[in-house]
């Protein structure tokens, strides 16, 4: 044979060996099992959370709450009454007196694992009956507090997520949240 020939064999034999190993590739493809996903829970925290209570900048009073979480995961804290009220004459529906603190954390993924931080998503909502000025039996009136947060918190470090000004005194009420981490 001549060396066109030669060449024109070895270009031949060299595309069937790769038309005939191209099926066994998608075969082994196929077969192949694919890489697991990482599901893995977060990093476990604690969370502590305290409502204080200051009137004109003194703290008069302080109620603590706590929760563990997995970082990824959403908890809820509930505590209160569910007084029925009379809306319509004979229609009762009930109301939910008390506190409700609604959190999910998530480990910062955009960083260094160096860094001692984590994403919060805070939504507390706390009423309490209130008597009417003059004490007058009346049909109670609820008051209520309200604070949506999303913040970036430091672990080991407490921090206010929010206050409210109290609309009828000098009092303020604020939440502050404590994150540690649990090994």
């Amino acid at each position: 044979m001549s060396k066109k020939g030669w060449g024109a064999f070895a270009l031949m034999t060299a595309l069937l060996a790769i038309a005939a190993a191209r099926p066994s590739l998608a075969q082994e493809a196929s077969t192949a099992k694919p890489a697991p996903e990482s599901n893995e829970p977060g990093h476990a925290y604690k969370l502590d959370f305290s409502v204080n209570e200051l009137d004109d900048g003194k703290k008069i009073n302080s109620r603590q709450y706590s929760m563990n979480l997995s970082a990824g995961d959403a908890n809820e804290i509930k505590i209160g009454t569910r007084v029925p009220a009379e809306f319509k004459s004979g229609e009762f529906q009930y109301l939910d007196v008390g506190t409700n603190i609604w959190c999910r954390l998530r480990d910062r993924k955009d960083v260094t694992w160096l860094v001692n931080d984590v994403l919060l998503n805070i939504r507390s909502e706390i009423s309490n009956f209130a008597v009417p000025d003059g004490g007058q039996a009346m049909r109670p009136i609820v008051r209520q507090l309200k604070i949506d947060a999303s913040t970036i918190a430091t672990v080991g470090k407490p921090m206010v997520v929010g206050s409210v000004d109290d609309q009828n005194s000098k009092r303020q009420f604020q939440l502050e949240v404590t994150v540690t981490r649990l090994k």
